[in-house]
């Protein structure tokens, strides 16, 4: 069994902003899976289904960024998810914006919902797939992450998206070495 995880804030204000690319991009996968992730569990929202013939958990913490791994934690207990089958998926500042990186472990580096992840897990040995939203020399951080879009980088952010839906695929299909070699880049 899988449990992909996305990372967002709860709410309207925070809805189409950088900060919610985890959130967008599992609710991206329910849609083209149809799973509905409307379940209350785990201090989040969840569904159940059916991917490639895996058994697969989707979860996006209702927390706010800075808890998500209260709700990680809780989920990956209860179903006994092995860390090779947890992959979490969220925006990160450090990755050229519409690139994605994917990686079997590693550090959180500046992002707070990964952070709280590997606390609460007390580990870090699971993949995780990194949506690019660069930065900005002109916005204070948290002001740039939880603002919206702009017309320029809505394309790359979709197509991003996109890659990620498919990517998270083709770990669960092929491996997460074979998805990081098509989709890294």
């Amino acid at each position: 069994m899988y449990l992909v995880v996305g990372l967002g804030n709860p709410g309207k204000r925070f809805e189409n902003t950088r900060h919610n690319l985890g959130f967008i991009t599992v609710d991206r996968l329910s849609d083209t899976q149809g799973i509905n992730v409307k379940k209350i569990a785990f201090k989040g929202l969840m569904g159940e289904g059916i991917i490639e013939s895996e058994k697969v958990l989707l979860l996006k913490p209702q927390t706010y960024m800075n808890l998500s791994g209260e709700s990680v934690r809780e989920a990956v207990a209860y179903y006994k998810i092995d860390p090779e089958k947890l992959i979490v998926v969220y925006d990160d500042i450090d990755v050229e914006i519409g690139k994605i990186r994917i990686r079997k472990k590693g550090s959180a580096g500046s992002h707070n919902g990964m952070s709280s992840v590997i606390y609460q897990l007390k580990r870090d040995d699971f993949p995780r797939i990194r949506i690019g939203i660069g930065r900005s020399s002109r916005m204070r951080l948290r002001d740039y992450v939880t603002g919206g879009f702009s017309k320029e980088e809505i394309p790359l952010l979709e197509e991003a998206v996109d890659k990620s839906v498919k990517a998270i695929i083709s770990i669960m299909k092929e491996g997460i070495d074979m998805a990081m070699n098509k989709y890294n880049g």
